[in-house]
């Protein structure tokens, strides 16, 4: 296990009004490329004979982390979303990534690579980074400033690969009509904000990888869907700087 910064300790503790109890000294942080069809937790209360979707636990990189029974996800991801999903054994560490840290609340900006129906353009990018209106009625929302741009097919490819898990589904061909790839970096997690976002500004997404949390990159030792590997003490202190 290693040491959280001393830094990041200290602005923790001060803020322990909205992040009470302080992060313990030491804590274990991994980082996971979540694979598609899987769900962002460790247990369920569906019978092992009625469960339909992995969990965590049920992949076996994960499963063989020496304390894996003391991890927790940080945030989630939902079930078809692939990508960046970071483990701890803290749960204060958990709170500070996913609801901010600080007298400020400052949030951890999350990015994330989406293929859409449809090529994008340049008014749906300004859009998305100007901010979009998800939901209706007394439920609608305008999201926070962010900042969209466009990934080329090559880059994609690159980055995060073909979709290869057992059982997950196929990205439509050609045939059937363009798609594009564009990076959409946010500092807030509504509930599926991302592909409601896309929707608003008509494309919507067909595929969604989460490639950055902070300074924590979704990078070579983690290209294969369900590696995992630690975060080293100077990742953790990136993630909010």
């Amino acid at each position: 296990m290693r040491a959280l910064p001393p830094l990041l300790v200290s602005l923790l503790s001060a803020s322990a009004s909205t992040l009470s109890p302080p992060p313990p000294l030491l804590c274990a942080t991994y980082a996971l490329n979540k694979p598609y069809g899987c769900l962002s937790q460790f247990v369920t209360n569906a019978s092992r004979k009625k469960k339909s979707h992995k969990l965590l636990s049920d992949l076996p990189r994960v499963a063989s982390l020496g304390h894996s029974s003391q991890l927790m996800a940080v945030g989630r991801l939902d079930l078809h979303t692939e990508g960046l999903l970071l483990l701890t054994t803290s749960g204060s560490f958990s709170r500070a990534v996913t609801y901010g840290f600080g007298p400020g609340r400052e949030r951890v900006s999350k990015e994330y690579w989406c293929q859409v129906d449809g090529v994008i353009d340049d008014v749906a990018l300004a859009k998305l980074s100007s901010g979009v209106v998800i939901g209706e009625g007394d439920k609608a929302y305008t999201t926070r400033p962010g900042r969209a741009r466009r990934v080329g097919d090559d880059e994609a490819k690159e980055r995060v690969g073909e979709r290869r898990q057992s059982g997950a589904k196929s990205i439509r061909g050609e045939a059937h009509g363009p798609t594009s790839w564009l990076s959409l970096e946010i500092n807030e997690g509504k509930n599926r904000q991302v592909r409601r976002m896309t929707a608003a500004v008509g494309f919507p997404t067909l595929r969604l990888v989460r490639v950055r949390i902070g300074g924590v990159e979704l990078d070579a030792a983690l290209r294969d869907s369900g590696s995992v590997r630690e975060i080293k003490e100077e990742e953790v202190w990136d993630l909010y700087v």
